[in-house]
């Protein structure tokens, strides 16, 4: 998977998030396995301050 705003294992602009526009980055998935219908993504944010919070599902 990869975003075309940010960089892997960086942080998420501010345009993806309430200090932005909040709107999700694009994604794009490269070389799935073989007969791979979906994806399914869970973004978990452990150092949120009131423990870890699910931005996405």
């Amino acid at each position: 998977m990869k975003a075309d705003t940010f960089e892997t294992q960086g942080d998420i602009p501010a345009e993806h998030t309430c200090d932005g526009k909040d709107f999700s980055p694009a994604l794009h998935w490269q070389n799935p396995p073989a007969n791979t219908k979906s994806f399914a993504l869970i973004m978990d944010d452990p150092d949120a301050t009131i423990g870890t919070w699910v931005h996405w599902v």
